[in-house]
């Protein structure tokens, strides 16, 4: 579990990474959706 908290990232080859980052907590999410204003609304 305490691996894929951890930002990583390995290389495959002919310049191609896998890049893993933690996921965002659910509360962030949440307030950036509540704040921020829906693609396609117009207000």
């Amino acid at each position: 579990m305490a691996e894929e908290k951890l930002y990583k990232s390995e290389y495959i080859g002919s310049g191609t990474f896998i890049i893993s980052k933690p996921k965002r907590k659910e509360r962030k999410l949440r307030q950036s959706r509540v704040k921020n204003r829906r693609r396609g609304m117009r207000k």
